[in-house]
C-alpha cells in the first residue's frame, strides 16, 4: 500500500514537495504550515549559510542511537499489569545528543558501542554530536506509547521464553506487544498502530513512508525544516543513512505525516481489552469510539465530490505539532486508499464496537449521548436511504472491507451483508426511544427482516441447493422464477463440485443478475453466526464444512479468508494482474491469523469449541516463533507472507481475544447477538415470494 523505499528514492524534488505540504479542509482544525515555513524561510535567509551547513553536516553525520527504555506516557490508561522490561533495558539512560560528555561510551540497541562500529566511533562522528551540543535534543514521538525499538531486544527473548512455559508466555508476549502498538492523543491513548515491524523497510499501509520505529528518530524538527527549506534539493536526493539504517528524509516524513490507527484493524484489540481480566481496559476503547465519531463530523471531500455525512473513516493519523506543542489528528475517507474507495465496513464495526463496549461496562451513558446518537444515525440513514435497489442488500465497489484491493468482491459482497445486519441489529439495542428514532427503528426491523431472507434463501450453497442450481433453467420471467437471477449453469466453477461434502454448507460470496460467486469468504460467514443472520441449522453446516475442508480452509497455519484462489486467466481480469494478490497469498487465498478470533467466536456460538480449540493449538506452534506475520502464503499456509509485515497488532490482538473467549466462553456475549424471533418470516417458496399491493 505505501511506496517502498526505492520507489521514494528515485521520486523527483518537485513531488516531495507536494506531499510534504498537503492540503488539508479549512474546515478541519489542523495546522496551516505554509505559514510557519514562510516565516521559516525569511529565518534562513538572514542566517549565515556556512551556519546552516554546519547544522546540516552535523545531522549528516551523527549517528543517533534509539533509546533502550521505556519511556511510556500512558497517564490516561489504567494500568492493570506491571510490564517488564526488555532484556538488557533495565537501567541504561536515554542517549541524548545534547551532552557528548555524559554519552562517550552509550550502549547501542545492537550490542555495539558508540556509532555502532565494533565499539568506536571515529573522530568526525565524535566532532558532529559535539557541535550540536544545547542545540538539539532527541526526544520520543508523543503520539507513541513505548520506544519501539525496544521490540528489537525483545523479540529472540521473548519467543524463546514463549517455546518453555508454552501458550501462557505467549499471552503475556502478546499484551506486552500489543501495549507496544498504543497510540496517543494528548497524552490519552486512542487506538494502536497496524504494525511494529522494526525489520521492515516501510509499513505496508499507504500512509507511512518508513518504518514505525523511525517516530523515535525524530531530532528537533525546527532546525530540520529550516534546513529543508534552505537546501530542499538535497534533501530530496540524500542518500546518507544514520546508524539504524534510514535517512534524514525518512525521518522528517514521518514527523510530519504520522502513524496511522485503522479503524478496522482496531477491533480485535479494542475486544482484547474489553475481556481482559482482571479488569478490563476500558478508556482506549471509550477514546478512540469518541474520536473516530469526531472525525466523523469533518468534510469529506475528494477531487471536488463530497462524500456522505456519516461516513466515518478508515484511518486517521496523530501527528506532532512542535509550533503549537499539542497533538493533531488526520482522518483519512477513502482518499489515500488503493483505488480511493470509502470504507463501507467501518462504519458498521464502529456501531459492534459500540455494543460491545457497553455490554462489557455497562456504561449506557456513552451509548445515550446525543453526539454518539445522531452519529450512529447518520451512519443508518447514509445505509438505509432510498434508491433504485431491488434487494435489500447493499451495493459495494471493489476495496471497500478488508479486502482493500480489486478481488472481484464488487456488487453485494457477504461480508458487508453480513456486517450490515450485525450493525443493524446492534443499533436496535442502543437508539433511545424518542419520535426520531422510532420511524428509524421502524425502518430498521423491515431491513433486517428483508435482509435475512434474502441472505439465508439466495446466498445459501449447501449439496442439494447446488444440485438445485446445476439444474436451473433460464430465461425465466414473472414472479414465478424459480432461477430469479438468471444463473447459468455452466458458469458453475468446476471446483465448487468437489469442494462442497454432502454434510456442510456456507453462503456464498456474492449474488447478483446472472452472478454468482461461490468462493468462501470466512468473514461473512462468521459474522453471519455471530449476528444470527444464520440460522441454527446453517450455522451448524458452516461448522461442518469447516471440519470437512480443514485442509483446504484452515491447513498448518488458520484460517484463509477467501477460497480457492485466483489463478492464471482468471487472476489476471479479476485482480487486474494485482502483484501482492497472487495465487495463495494476501487477499487471494492468504490465510491470516487475525481471523483466528472470528473462527473462535463463531465456533463458541454453534457449539463447537473443539474446532477453535485446534486452530489455536496450531497457530501456537509458529506465530510467535514467525514473529507474528500479517499473513501467511501457500496453499496451506506454510510459509510467512511474501510482504508480510512483522509484529502485526491484529496478528497479535487476534490471539489474545481467541484465547480469552476460549478461557471464558461468557466473553462471546460481548460480540455474539441471540435470533430475534420477530424477524422469524414465514417460510414462502421462491415462486411465492413476490407481492404487490395497491
Amino acid at each position: 500500500m505505501a511506496s517502498n523505499s526505492s520507489e521514494r528514492n528515485n521520486t523527483n524534488p518537485s513531488s516531495l514537495v507536494d506531499e510534504l505540504q498537503f492540503d488539508m479542509d479549512d474546515d478541519q482544525p489542523m495546522v496551516e504550515t505554509s505559514g510557519v515555513e514562510k516565516s521559516l524561510l525569511s529565518t534562513v535567509s538572514e542566517q549565515e549559510s556556512d551556519t546552516a551547513d554546519e547544522i546540516w553536516r552535523n545531522i549528516e553525520t551523527n549517528r543517533v542511537r534509539f533509546p533502550t527504555h521505556r519511556d511510556d506516557h500512558r497517564e490516561g490508561l489504567k494500568r492493570t499489569t506491571t510490564l517488564k522490561s526488555p532484556p538488557g533495558a533495565d537501567g541504561e539512560a536515554v542517549p541524548t545528543i545534547d551532552d557528548s560528555s555524559k554519552q562517550s561510551t552509550p550502549t547501542s540497541p545492537t550490542g555495539t558501542d558508540g556509532g555502532g562500529r565494533d565499539g568506536e566511533s571515529s573522530d568526525k562522528e565524535k566532532i558532529g554530536r559535539g557541535s550540536l551540543e544545547n542545540k538539539t535534543i532527541l526526544k520520543p514521538s508523543p503520539s507513541v506509547g513505548t520506544s519501539l525499538v525496544n521490540l528489537v531486544n525483545e523479540a529472540t527473548g521473548a519467543r524463546a521464553n514463549c517455546a518453555e512455559n508454552g501458550s501462557s508466555s505467549m499471552m503475556d508476549e502478546a499484551w506486552e506487544r500489543l501495549r507496544s502498538s498504543y497510540v496517543y492523543f494528548q497524552k490519552k491513548p486512542v487506538g494502536t498502530l497496524a504494525a511494529v515491524d522494526p525489520s521492515a523497510e516501510a509499513l505496508n499501509y499507504n500512509q507511512a513512508h518508513t518504518n514505525a520505529r523511525s517516530a523515535y528518530l525524530l531530532i528537533n524538527v525546527q532546525t530540520v525544516e529550516t534546513i529543508m527549506l534552505h537546501k530542499f534539493n538535497r534533501l530530496a536526493s540524500d542518500t546518507t543513512i544514520d546508524n539504524a539504517g534510514y535517512s534524514i528524509m525518512d525521518q522528517l516524513i514521518v514527523y510530519r505525516f504520522g502513524l496511522p490507527v485503522f479503524v478496522r484493524d482496531f477491533v480485535p484489540t479494542a475486544l482484547a481489552c474489553l475481556m481482559r481480566v482482571p479488569d478490563p481496559e476500558t478508556e482506549i476503547v471509550k477514546n478512540f469510539l469518541l474520536k473516530t465519531l469526531h472525525l466523523q463530523g469533518w468534510k469529506k471531500t475528494i477531487d471536488n465530490f463530497t462524500l456522505g455525512e456519516g461516513v466515518m473513516p478508515a484511518s486517521f493519523k496523530v501527528m506532532y505539532d512542535s509550533y503549537q506543542e499539542k497533538d493533531v489528528l488526520k482522518a483519512d475517507f477513502g482518499g489515500t486508499a488503493i483505488g480511493r474507495v470509502a470504507p463501507v465496513d467501518s462504519g458498521f464495526w464502529w456501531i459492534i464496537l459500540l455494543r460491545s463496549y457497553t455490554k462489557c461496562t455497562g456504561d449506557y451513558t456513552l451509548a445515550e449521548r446525543p453526539e454518539v446518537q445522531k452519529g450512529m444515525k447518520l451512519i443508518l440513514n447514509l445505509c438505509l436511504s432510498d434508491g433504485f435497489d431491488t434487494f435489500p442488500t447493499l451495493l459495494c465497489a471493489d476495496g471497500c472491507s478488508m479486502i482493500d484491493r480489486r478481488m472481484g468482491i464488487y456488487g453485494y459482497p457477504i461480508e458487508i451483508q453480513a456486517l450490515f445486519f450485525f450493525a443493524l441489529r446492534c443499533a436496535q439495542q442502543m437508539l433511545k426511544q424518542d419520535t426520531d428514532s422510532n420511524r428509524l427503528i421502524g425502518r430498521i426491523e423491515r431491513r433486517v427482516t428483508a435482509l435475512s431472507y434474502h441472505i439465508r434463501n439466495y446466498y445459501w450453497l449447501d449439496f442439494t441447493q447446488l444440485n438445485n442450481i446445476y439444474r436451473y433453467k433460464t430465461e425465466e420471467y414473472s414472479h414465478t422464477a424459480v432461477n430469479k437471477f438468471n444463473v447459468i449453469p455452466e458458469s458453475i466453477p468446476d471446483w465448487v463440485f468437489d469442494f462442497m461434502p454432502l454434510r456442510g454448507g456456507y453462503f456464498i460470496g456474492n449474488v447478483s443478475p446472472a452472478r454468482m460467486d461461490f468462493r468462501w469468504f470466512l468473514i461473512g460467514n462468521c459474522i453471519a453466526i455471530l449476528s444470527s443472520l444464520a440460522t441454527l441449522a446453517q450455522a451448524t453446516a458452516i461448522m461442518d464444512l469447516v471440519e470437512e475442508r480443514w485442509e483446504d480452509l484452515i491447513g498448518e497455519m488458520p484460517l484463509k479468508i477467501a477460497y480457492p484462489a485466483l489463478e492464471g486467466y482468471q487472476w489476471r481480469i479479476v485482480t487486474g494482474c494485482d502483484p501482492k494478490n497472487i495465487r495463495w497469498s494476501y487477499h487471494n487465498g492468504g490465510s491470516w491469523p487475525v481471523l483466528l478470533w472470528l473462527l473462535t467466536a463463531a465456533c463458541i456460538k454453534a457449539g463447537r469449541p473443539q474446532i477453535a480449540k485446534r486452530a489455536i493449538e496450531l497457530v501456537e506452534q509458529r506465530l510467535s516463533k514467525d514473529g507474528w506475520p500479517e499473513y501467511y502464503d501457500g496453499k496451506k499456509g506454510r510459509y510467512v507472507g511474501k510482504q508480510a509485515r512483522k509484529y502485526q497488532t491484529w496478528s497479535i490482538s487476534g490471539y489474545l481475544v481467541a484465547k480469552l473467549m476460549i478461557e471464558n466462553p461468557s466473553n462471546l456475549a460481548m460480540i455474539s447477538l441471540e435470533e430475534d424471533k420477530k424477524i422469524e418470516k414465514p417460510r414462502l417458496t421462491r415462486s411465492a415470494s413476490w407481492s404487490c399491493s395497491r
